[in-house]
């Protein structure tokens, strides 16, 4: 029997994906991180990106999260996020519409606070697209 981990991906709107997995790739805050099965302890905050949990079977589950936190076992990896989505539930035009929107407010150069928060929106659209762009390209 192949060596797994057990995944689960959670968001303040509940469970989004629990299961087994031989590999599990996430966009930690200081870089990517893949974590196979007997992964050394880890407790790391995460950025906005895209989670893919390969199964053991060789299928791959792909998931944005907008950020949160990120605690690995040797045998458990729990994705506690700010917000996540299955990735087939990703809706382009809005992603590019959000992403727009982002880069005129920037472009206005209101207050500092309203700076930050579109800052954030386009880093939050920046990683959907992204995303969007990889399951384009293994569907080709």
């Amino acid at each position: 029997m192949a060596h797994t981990i057990n995944v689960d991906i959670v968001s303040a709107e509940g469970e989004i994906y629990s299961g087994q997995a031989a590999m599990v790739f996430v966009p930690a805050a200081q870089g990517d991180i893949g974590i196979a099965p007997r992964h050394a302890p880890l407790l790391t905050t995460l950025r906005p990106g895209e989670v893919r949990v390969q199964t053991p079977d060789g299928e791959e589950h792909g998931f944005y999260v907008g950020g949160g936190a990120l605690e690995i076992q040797p045998q458990r990896v729990t994705v506690l996020a700010d917000t996540a989505l299955r990735a087939r539930d990703l809706d382009e035009a809005a992603v590019l519409a959000a992403k727009q929107r982002a880069e005129e407010a920037l472009r206005e150069k209101g207050d500092e606070i309203s700076l930050a928060e579109a800052q954030a929106e386009l880093v939050r659209a920046v990683a959907q697209v992204k995303m969007l762009e990889r399951i384009r390209k293994l569907r080709q």
